[in-house]
C-alpha cells in the first residue's frame, strides 16, 4: 500500500516529469536555422522564367492570426505577369509540417500583383512559402523561406 509521501511524489513528480519533457522537446522543435538559408523576399523561379516577391500586407508578421500578402510577378525581361495561376504551399522544414491553413490567390491586383489570403503561422521558427506558377513562358517554381 503507498504512503502519503510515494502518493505525493507520484502526483508531483510525474507532472514535473512531463513537464521537463515538454521543455527538452520544444528546445529540440526550435533548432537554428541553417546559416545558409537564403530570407530574400524577392528571387528568380527555380527555372528562371520569371522573377518573384512577396510581401506580407501587414508588419510584423505574427504567429496565430490569418496574413495577406502579395505576390509581384514578372518575366525574366521585368514585364508583369499576366493572368498567371498560382499554387501556394509550403511548411516548416525540421518539423516536417506544411502550412496549417490552405492560401490561395483571391484577387489579381495588376501590374503582375496577385493577393495571397488565408496564410497562417502557429509557431515561431524556420517556415518556407513555396508557389507553383503557370504563366505564359510556362510554369516554374519559386520557395521563400521565412523565420518568425
Amino acid at each position: 500500500m503507498p504512503t502519503l509521501t510515494s502518493r505525493r511524489a507520484l502526483l508531483f513528480g510525474i507532472p514535473a516529469l512531463v513537464l521537463a519533457g515538454g521543455i527538452v522537446t520544444a528546445g529540440a522543435m526550435m533548432r537554428s536555422v541553417p546559416d545558409n538559408v537564403d530570407l530574400a523576399l524577392d528571387k528568380p523561379t527555380a527555372g528562371g522564367l520569371y522573377k518573384t516577391a512577396i510581401t506580407p500586407e501587414a508588419t510584423p508578421i505574427t504567429v496565430g492570426s490569418m496574413h495577406a500578402w502579395t505576390v509581384t510577378l514578372q518575366t525574366a525581361d521585368g514585364a508583369p505577369v499576366k493572368a498567371a495561376k498560382i499554387g501556394i504551399n509550403g511548411g516548416m522544414p525540421q518539423h516536417g509540417h506544411g502550412l496549417p491553413t490552405s492560401p490561395q490567390v483571391t484577387k489579381d491586383l495588376g501590374d503582375g500583383r496577385y493577393l495571397i489570403e488565408g496564410m497562417k503561422f502557429n509557431m515561431r521558427g524556420w517556415w518556407t512559402l513555396d508557389l507553383a506558377i503557370d504563366g505564359p513562358k510556362g510554369p516554374d517554381t519559386v520557395s521563400f523561406n521565412l523565420v518568425l
